[in-house]
């Protein structure tokens, strides 16, 4: 079934704009971005409204990586340039958090009575917080858009 096209002002048919993340791959980053959210999301709304005085520190770095990886979802998911740029560099910051929180950790346990999204280097997360950087870095930077032809103006 062909796409629909619509019209621009001066009558010219446009196919409307398809990104990368229609694709598998992409669906599956977006996908994973979101589920990352609401799990770190969920995790740091329980730990700071029942236990905030037990582990300030930890609880609140878990909410800043929840807002981290919402953005992330919400940038991939809106599309374009500027969406597409603000995610990586929050992908990149994601990753710096990530490596920083994870030494911390390792460096200075007692700084964390209890883990966050991103102690260990993300190892109660299965590692997914280290990884999904650094694939959604990879995915962003590789090229992986839809083509002028099919991009619209």
């Amino acid at each position: 079934m062909p796409e629909p096209t619509t019209s621009t002002a001066d009558g010219a048919a446009t196919r409307p704009r398809r990104t990368a993340l229609a694709t598998g791959p992409g669906k599956l980053l977006v996908t994973l971005y979101g589920i990352v959210a609401v799990g770190a999301t969920s995790r740091s709304l329980v730990q700071l409204t029942m236990n905030y005085h037990k582990a300030p520190l930890a609880y609140s770095l878990s909410a800043v990586a929840a807002v981290v990886y919402a953005f992330i979802t919400l940038s991939l998911v809106r599309g374009g340039e500027g969406a597409r740029k603000a995610a990586l560099t929050c992908c990149a910051l994601e990753l710096a958090g990530v490596l920083t929180v994870g030494t911390w950790t390792l460096a200075e346990p007692s700084a964390f009575p209890d883990a966050t999204v991103w102690s260990d280097y993300g190892m109660g997360y299965l590692f997914i917080p280290v990884i999904l950087p650094l694939t959604g870095m990879w995915w962003l930077r590789s090229g992986h858009r839809a083509p002028a032809a099919e991009a619209g103006s």
